[in-house]
């Protein structure tokens, strides 16, 4: 199996930097791969997979693109919902599923469709654990917002919040959705 844990296409200059890349921890990428072959009939593509290591602050490129086939792994900003974080503090305090409570959920997406909605160009996502099976309801989905710019962290040591979303600077969201696509895992956790 490719080396997961090191590589980084940030480093290659791929894309508009946002911080040093980040490693993806075992842990949390053996628990990745156990739920990617625990929905494998659900998932249609295994080349590529995401991580939101939601035990990282937000001003922390926590979110990874993982490319299973050379063991690149490449990582972004991502804020999280408001009521996982109600003090503002960055760090995501709880999860949730229920609809209203503004919070982040855990567990396995699966990519699906693009639209364009309230935050232009947007990704849906379909939950497929029991903490996060109301994310089609609750309109958790991928896009991007100003409050989740790098630059934020000039003025705030934490990027803004989102209703739940995983939400993107607006230089980093078509990367992301180039590379994600339909029909791939996105893995979401705090251990």
């Amino acid at each position: 199996m490719p080396d997961l844990l090191g590589s980084s296409a940030a480093a290659a200059g791929e894309f508009p930097p946002i911080a040093a890349p980040r490693k993806v921890r075992p842990g949390l990428l053996g628990q990745a791969l156990v739920a990617l072959d625990q929905h494998r009939d659900r998932i249609e593509f295994r080349d590529r997979i995401a991580i939101a290591d939601f035990s990282a602050p937000s001003s922390e490129p926590r979110f990874y693109l993982v490319d299973m086939l050379n063991g690149a792994a490449t990582s972004f900003l991502v804020a999280h919902g408001k009521g996982s974080d109600p003090d503002h503090s960055g760090w995501v305090q709880r999860f949730s599923n229920e609809e209203g409570s503004l919070c982040s959920s855990e567990g396995v997406f699966l990519t699906s469709d693009y639209y364009i909605g309230d935050h232009g160009a947007s990704q849906r996502l379909i939950g497929l654990d029991p903490t996060n099976s109301n994310a089609e309801p609750r309109a958790i989905v991928i896009h991007s917002a100003w409050y989740a710019a790098p630059e934020m962290l000039l003025s705030q040591p934490m990027l803004g919040r989102s209703d739940g979303c995983f939400v993107f600077g607006e230089a980093q969201i078509d990367y992301v959705f180039d590379r994600l696509g339909p029909g791939r895992m996105l893995f979401s956790a705090r251990i």
